[in-house]
């Protein structure tokens, strides 16, 4: 290895947030668990011993079977099978990812509506600052999972009854996503006030760069560093929001495996004593939630200079 490349690898290691991270045993454990569930559940298409999608490899004589150390249960079949005959390991690989990839493109549509709202309103002020932030205050008021279930009913009711299964996964992402943009706003705007005032903004006005140039490049990258900490809880929510919704029934449809509809099944045969079908989608979910939450809480602590 070359002095140059060791240099920069040195540099690399001294930053501050990276020796933050390898001097944090929680936050190494939850970034394996969350590398290690996200890498399972996006090569589930590999990894997984069946196909849950695949009309060929499902059996409904082999529906209901317990994990495989249990008596009547099958080597083939490691945590079982659901009322369907779809193998639980399989459904829950293909599920993670389907919650991974509703969580990520909720946060990622709430963060962009949000971070452009906020710095915005914080930049321009006045009654366009006063409409934005009233609207996000009502919003806040209503629970969460209340408007998600109104705006996702609402965006189901115009599409045509043949489509709405097939765009029930977008519905979704369109609900979660509207509920979380008020968080993302709001610290937007307070970053944004912070940076208006400084020196280098002034003089970018003083030069004449048009507002919407002064916000994009000089104010926006600056309000990124809270807003990611927002984003990386606001997933673990999101994770849950979708598990919620697919619960009660309001989200993804139970023919398209998540984890949500995966415990929602499992409810309905948990007093019949099939509990595999509900515990381990149930494990799966909490782990994963707990895990991004304790890398939220660390990349909190670790970008924020006051509490190092």
């Amino acid at each position: 290895m070359s002095e140059k490349t060791m240099t920069r690898w040195q540099r690399f290691l001294d930053n501050d947030i990276v020796w933050s991270f390898f001097h944090s045993p929680g936050a190494m454990l939850a970034a394996f668990v969350t590398v290690v569930f996200v890498v399972a559940a996006f090569a589930a298409p590999i990894i997984a011993p069946f196909n849950p999608f695949d009309p060929s490899q499902i059996s409904l004589w082999d529906g209901k079977l317990p994990p495989a150390w249990v008596d009547g249960g099958q080597p083939q079949y490691l945590l079982g099978t659901d009322n369907q005959g779809r193998d639980m390991l399989s459904t829950i690989l293909y599920g993670g990812r389907l919650s991974i990839i509703v969580g990520l493109a909720a946060v990622g549509l709430g963060m962009v509506l949000g971070v452009t709202l906020g710095v915005i309103s914080g930049y321009v002020g006045g009654t366009t600052d006063a409409i934005i932030m009233r609207i996000a205050d009502v919003q806040l008021t209503i629970p969460g999972i209340l408007l998600a279930i109104l705006i996702n009913g609402i965006g189901r009711s115009f599409l045509p009854l043949e489509m709405r299964e097939e765009f029930a996964i977008y519905v979704v992402i369109l609900a979660i996503g509207l509920i979380d943009w008020p968080q993302f706003a709001r610290v937007a705007r307070g970053a944004t006030l912070v940076e208006a005032n400084k020196e280098y903004v002034q003089a970018a006005r003083v030069i004449g760069l048009p507002a919407w140039l002064i916000m994009l490049r000089h104010i926006l990258p600056n309000t990124l560093r809270p807003v990611l900490v927002i984003a990386t809880i606001g997933l673990a929510l999101a994770i849950i929001s979708e598990a919620t919704l697919s619960f009660l029934g309001h989200g993804i449809p139970p023919t398209t495996p998540s984890l949500g509809t995966l415990i929602r099944v499992g409810n309905e045969y948990l007093f019949s004593g099939l509990w595999w079908i509900t515990f381990f989608p149930a494990i799966a979910l909490v782990v994963l939630v707990f895990a991004v939450n304790l890398l939220g809480d660390w990349m909190r602590d670790a970008l924020n200079p006051k509490l190092r």
